[in-house]
């Protein structure tokens, strides 16, 4: 089973969790949240487990938790999505909940407004599966559809720890056109293609569209102990011609980049399973913007040092010679089709 998740992951990790809270998912209800709120659910970093850690419920745990029901009932809770998108699948984790998980689980899911959820009609996405205790299980969306909401049932009740929701957020370029957006943003469909190194922090929040929260929120490398410098590749959510950079060293001190620049290239409509053939052509791509200083826990803006090199997808951003970067914003315009 394990070898059947990893595959399953491996197919998702170009799309954006959709039910990120660090997007701007969030919980609207839930028939009971007693032991453990349903917030936790959503949250981005990994469950943990803290032995002796109680509240005046009961022993604290990282996830969504119900109380023990005494009906024939089972609970069930609503998520706002963080954006419009189409789902492809799910990783639903039970880590740390052992005798008191839930047993099972199915997905429905509606496309509507937040005040006219009461009239919105559910389709099932994801029918009834069995779940484990302390274990990462991983589905495929039977009706991938666009989707706002999702109503997370589960038989007849426990804990979850973590929902993650794999998709492609749902973008009208046509709404844009004209209009100076972050091309890279998640929201936008913009994704981590591969890096040199991530050995610290939260790599994917760089893309994030809030402010980082703290040092752990953002991509940082290890200590470089020799020639060279790190890298990390990003793919557009469209074709664009970009105007502006903003490179956010915010929380960044004794460990932000000494400089950094930026190369770009136009690689068409290259499907996702090719990503990886583009990280040895991205050292000679051309360059986006030559190399420039970078300062601690700061705000960098790059415009004029922008180069105009015509429409791109896909942006290299190398930090000389290590370091963190909290996010990465780049502005521009979704080109107009050849």
């Amino acid at each position: 089973m394990q070898s059947e998740n990893n595959n399953l992951l491996d197919t998702f990790k170009h799309m954006v969790n959709l039910a990120s809270y660090g997007l701007g998912a969030r919980p609207v209800s839930a028939t009971d949240a007693f032991f453990a709120p349903l917030e936790r659910l959503l949250h981005d970093k990994e469950p943990i487990f803290v032995p002796d850690k109680y509240d005046d419920h009961g022993k604290w745990m990282d996830g969504w938790e119900t109380r023990r029901r005494r009906d024939s009932g089972h609970d069930v809770a609503v998520i706002k999505l963080a954006v419009r998108g189409e789902i492809a699948g799910f990783e639903i984790d039970t880590a740390f909940f052992t005798g008191n998980y839930a047993p099972a689980c199915r997905i429905e899911a509606c496309d509507a407004e937040e005040d006219s959820l009461d009239q919105a009609k559910w389709v099932e996405i994801l029918p009834m599966r069995p779940l484990q205790g302390d274990e990462k299980h991983v589905f495929t969306c039977v009706n991938p559809g666009n989707w706002t909401h999702l109503r997370f049932h589960i038989y007849p009740d426990g804990g979850v720890a973590r929902l993650r929701v794999y998709g492609t957020p749902h973008f009208d370029p046509a709404h844009f056109q004209g209009q100076d957006i972050d091309l890279v943003s998640s929201l936008h469909g913009g994704w981590i293609v591969a890096f040199s190194d991530a050995h610290y922090g939260s790599y994917h929040r760089l893309l994030a569209p809030e402010p980082g929260q703290n040092m752990g929120d953002g991509w940082e490398t290890k200590r470089r102990r020799e020639p060279g410098n790190e890298w990390i590749i990003v793919a557009l959510g469209q074709r664009g011609l970009l105007k502006k950079a903003l490179i956010d060293t915010k929380f960044f001190k004794g460990n932000y980049p000494d400089r950094c620049s930026l190369q770009a290239a136009d690689l068409g409509d290259l499907s996702s399973e090719l990503e990886q053939a583009v990280v040895a052509s991205s050292m000679f791509w051309p360059v986006l913007m030559a190399e420039q200083p970078l300062s601690p826990d700061a705000e960098h803006i790059f415009e004029t040092q922008l180069q105009d090199i015509g429409p791109v997808t896909h942006v290299r951003l190398n930090v000389m010679p290590d370091g963190g970067v909290s996010r990465l914003r780049l502005f521009g315009q979704i080109a107009e089709k050849d």
